[in-house]
């Protein structure tokens, strides 16, 4: 008989807390002072380099992962920093929209998915679109503590 504490495995049921925040302690996401989250490991509701993370830690842990820019959500791609046309942009917006530097705008992607972007350049004809993850290429805090791992 062991009474040994059950620990996180690649196919765990966990139930846990978990927060996201930016370097300078900024929260994405948190659970924390909510409902806590349930998730099936491998299910791609954390991201792989997240669940990761939780390989082997036991039940009843709470700890914070330092990561490294890039790690979480990749590094910045250039590539995806893009010109749209005033059209295009017109076309996924509310008829009222009015748009600052800054802004997550959602559009519409071919095949019918969705993909946001940080507006940064707004031209009567052109605008400059930065598809990266928000917290692409950027250092995070990921914060976890394990209520319980089945």
């Amino acid at each position: 008989m062991s009474n040994e504490q059950p620990v996180v495995t690649a196919s765990s049921y966990l139930t846990l807390n978990y927060r996201l925040a930016s370097q300078d302690g900024t929260d994405i996401v948190t659970t924390f002072g909510a409902t806590p989250a349930t998730l099936l490991m491998g299910q791609g509701q954390l991201a792989p380099v997240l669940e990761e993370l939780l390989l082997g830690l036991p039940e009843g842990t709470h700890k914070t992962f330092e990561l490294e820019p890039g790690v979480a959500f990749g590094p910045r791609n250039p590539e995806l920093i893009r010109q749209v046309t005033r059209a295009t942009l017109n076309e996924n917006s509310a008829p009222d929209a009015d748009y600052q530097i800054g802004d997550l705008v959602d559009f519409a992607a071919p095949g019918g998915g969705r993909f946001a972007g940080i507006l940064r350049e707004l031209g009567d004809e052109l605008c400059l679109f930065d598809f990266n993850h928000p917290l692409a290429g950027q250092p995070v805090k990921f914060e976890v503590q394990l209520i319980s791992v089945l």
